[in-house]
């Protein structure tokens, strides 16, 4: 370790959370300040140009800063949330900051329309699912921010408080356990989710208060208690999502994300709509009110069963349960639009060639990512599409996570 002691000012935020300053041609990173602020810093890691610090002492305070709510909060504690000593209306402001620098660094637009971040009504208590770890013994919570422990809490206040109370009353130290996921659907029914060491199921307790499942190795769902899904609603449609199937954990967020991306393509019923990673139907589900026909693509074969039971109202959804990679070449249909929801590593650059070979329209991109989300726009933007506008959402305060909606259109 460096023990070195320097004395910094902040001057902007970084992709990951960190205030960042300059120190001696360095640029130096210290996580829990805020820019504008001047801290004693000490280097823990030096790497030359860059180097990483932690707060010693606050030399001068933002006006931003605020007590956090949560006594696991901070350096050397929990690691779930990143930006609990920053007011709500500063972190909106600084995740506008870090996708447009993204933008710039990454995909080379430097001029891109961010628009301002769309709030969030419900700033604590909104996650309907959280994943937790296992330690050596057994026992599930969080990790630390400095990724070799494991912490157990006694509070979360961005976990919804029946999954909080949920935690407290299980006695569970599984031997082989993982990763364990605490979900809760709208109807109040709890789930554990539970990953192990090997594909054999642990020993239960039958008066468990909750359902349970199990993810082998294969990415497959096992029911082992009680149901195998839960149920959301978005705009009075409801969702059944099974085990292993991916769901937003805001979910009081997910209605406005759908409108964002709804006013992006500008349907007029005559379309023909790419729904790609498009999970358990969630966009599909409001595009066919809005376009001619609509073609849901996902890999993962929990997630396409889900879509078929939650569109089986809807008679102008086709499904393909199929890699993106492989689906694309075999379309023979034309579209004049598509959604993409990829995971946070983004679109490989085989998906990037082959929508932009099909030269569609209209792109409406779901990012999860400011950083993958750059990187895939300057792909997409060497191909023929510009860059129009991005919308960002907050789907997780007092995190720096930064949920965006781009919508990029070919240049004929």
């Amino acid at each position: 370790m460096n023990d070195e002691t320097i004395e910094v000012e902040l001057t902007a935020m970084a992709h990951g959370g960190s205030a960042l300053g300059r120190y001696e041609k360095r640029t130096v990173f210290v996580p829990y300040t805020i820019p504008g602020e001047r801290v004693l810093a000490e280097i823990v890691e030096d790497r030359g140009r860059v180097a990483f610090a932690r707060g010693v002492q606050l030399l001068d305070a933002s006006a931003d800063r605020v007590y956090p709510r949560c006594p696991h909060f901070g350096p050397g504690r929990c690691g779930q949330c990143h930006w609990q000593h920053i007011d709500y209306p500063a972190q909106l402001l600084l995740k506008q900051d870090v996708l447009a620098d993204q933008l710039a660094r990454i995909g080379g637009v430097d001029d891109a329309d961010v628009q301002p971040v769309i709030p969030s009504e419900q700033i604590w208590d909104y996650n309907y699912h959280m994943t937790m770890i296992a330690r050596e013994d057994g026992q599930p919570g969080f990790a630390a921010t400095d990724g070799d422990r494991v912490i157990l809490i006694d509070e979360c206040h961005i976990l919804h408080p029946d999954l909080l109370a949920l935690y407290e009353t299980l006695d569970l130290q599984f031997d082989g356990l993982r990763r364990m996921r605490l979900q809760i659907g709208m109807d109040g029914s709890p789930m554990l989710i539970l990953t192990m060491a090997d594909d054999n199921a642990p020993e239960l307790h039958l008066d468990l208060p909750a359902s349970v499942n199990m993810i082998l190795f294969d990415n497959e769902p096992v029911n082992l208690i009680g149901d195998s899904h839960s149920r959301y609603l978005v705009n009075e449609q409801s969702f059944r999502v099974t085990a292993g199937s991916d769901f937003r954990p805001h979910v009081a967020q997910i209605p406005r994300l759908v409108q964002v991306v709804l006013s992006m393509l500008e349907l007029t019923g005559i379309e023909s709509v790419l729904d790609l990673y498009g999970g358990v139907g969630v966009f599909s589900a409001f595009l066919t009110h809005q376009a001619d026909l609509v073609t849901l693509v996902d890999s993962y074969p929990p997630a396409v069963t889900d879509a078929e039971v939650n569109l089986a109202d809807f008679e102008n959804v086709d499904l393909i349960e199929g890699p993106v990679e492989e689906v694309l070449p075999d379309l023979e249909d034309e579209y004049d639009a598509a959604v993409l929801d990829p995971p946070g590593e983004g679109l490989s650059i085989d998906a990037v060639d082959l929508l932009a070979e099909m030269k569609i329209p209209r792109l409406v991109y779901v990012s999860s990512d400011p950083a993958t989300l750059a990187r895939d726009a300057r792909r997409l933007c060497n191909q023929g599409y510009v860059l129009r506008t991005v919308q960002p959402i907050d789907l997780a305060p007092q995190t720096y996570y930064i949920d965006s909606v781009a919508l990029l259109e070919y240049n004929l």
